[in-house]
């Protein structure tokens, strides 16, 4: 059990490394929550800080989501004896995305979660292999629904959304329909005021520039 708190411990504090404030502030001398959306995640920053610091934001929080269940899950693991490995890197999966979403850097108001969330999965994917086409079909999802609407909050949403239902779809276990489902409530909480203003019709599309 020592091992298991200590890995949702360090599990936590890498999905709360706010990269897109960490990069306003060493690359612009801004603080990022201060424009845009005012969001400290990859879409903000591609807005703010401009297409090649957002795509450097959205790659190193995909890495902390597969950091965690990956190489954290492999030093772990061996130490306990009681939960399956599925499990941990779930558990460990689960924390980094809470760290990300309420960081204890920025007093708990973190970011979407959408990219941490893609790196979890990406690495349970590794773990387990039903995942991998599940994977594949919620990029595809998202891909499709950004390419037609070009706002990035609708195209997670439905994505999120869709999620457990294709892992009812490809019958998976109850413990990873579960997870699915946590996460599709991680998502519908973090972008409920983006559903209020899509409803509104006042969410910006998403639009690329150098810099601010």
């Amino acid at each position: 059990m020592p091992w298991i708190i200590l890995g949702i411990f360090i599990s936590y504090l890498i999905g709360s490394i706010p990269t897109a404030y960490i990069f306003g502030r060493l690359l612009k001398g801004i603080d990022i929550r201060q424009f845009g959306s005012g969001n400290v995640g990859a879409t903000n920053a591609l807005r703010v800080l401009g297409t090649g610091q957002g795509i450097a934001v959205l790659v190193l929080d995909i890495l902390k989501g597969s950091l965690a269940v990956i190489f954290l899950g492999n030093l772990i693991y061996p130490k306990v004896a009681f939960v399956s490995d599925e499990i941990l890197r779930i558990i460990l999966g689960l924390s980094c995305i809470c760290g990300h979403n309420w960081t204890i850097f920025l007093r708990f108001k973190g970011g979407k979660g959408i990219a941490t969330t893609f790196g979890v999965l990406f690495g349970l994917s590794i773990k387990i292999a039903g995942l991998k086409v599940i994977l594949s079909l919620i990029i595809l999802t998202w891909l499709l629904i950004f390419v037609i609407v070009r706002i990035v909050s609708v195209a997670s949403v439905l994505s999120g959304i869709a999620f457990p239902i294709y892992m009812i779809i490809f019958k998976q276990s109850n413990i990873l329909r579960f997870t699915s489902i946590l996460i599709s409530i991680f998502i519908l909480l973090r972008h409920k005021s983006n559903i209020k203003r899509v409803f509104q019709g006042k969410e910006s599309r998403l639009r690329f520039k150098k810099s601010i």
